[in-house]
């Protein structure tokens, strides 16, 4: 299997094709959305709301790993994870990320993203999206890969919304669809 990134679904392609292409699309528009800024632009909230670019870089770092290391190989979570105290701030990502560098977190979400795509071409090795992760729920299914992919799908496309909307709010950036190349700091 080619295990360089795709840059969008293919028209016509197969459903793992698919899938990871929607998938990697999502991450290039995230990572466009949220390139180029210093601390302040990731940190700029858009009132009502409390989440930030920086937060948003965070938390898909978390879930990147939660979905795919955790969830999918059975792995335990590595830093920064690992040392955070989940029971006093579950939502400890998002308000941790006011005291990470853009660099530290755009690094965060690039390593976490880099895990994904090794264990999906690592799962996807054995067999096609229908294989179960190794994690169950609270009602004891486990969710295939396809599951795993279409949720991530879903969560960077929500997601995204929120970052187009702060980012505009930033520095007019607007804009949809694949920026040929997401920007660099």
């Amino acid at each position: 299997m080619d295990t360089t990134p795709l840059v969008g679904p293919p028209v016509a392609g197969s459903e793992v094709a698919t899938l990871v292409g929607a998938l990697e699309r999502n991450r290039r528009t995230f990572a466009w959305k949220c390139g180029g800024l210093d601390s302040a632009g990731l940190n700029k909230l858009h009132p009502p709301s409390t989440v930030t670019l920086g937060g948003l870089l965070k938390h898909l770092a978390l879930v990147e790993d939660e979905y795919f290391t955790r969830r999918l190989l059975g792995k335990e979570l590595g830093a920064p994870w690992d040392s955070a105290d989940w029971d006093a701030d579950p939502d400890w990502e998002w308000h941790s990320a006011a005291g990470d560098s853009p660099e530290e977190l755009m690094g965060l979400w690039e390593a976490s993203v880099e895990r994904s795509r090794a264990a999906v071409v690592e799962v996807l090795a054995t067999g096609g999206v229908d294989q179960l992760a190794n994690w169950q729920g609270r009602n004891g299914d486990s969710p295939s890969l396809r599951y795993i992919l279409v949720d991530l799908i879903e969560e960077y496309a929500r997601h995204t919304g929120h970052a187009d909307l702060i980012r505009e709010s930033i520095d007019g950036l607007t804009g949809e669809g694949l920026p040929e190349q997401p920007p660099t700091e």
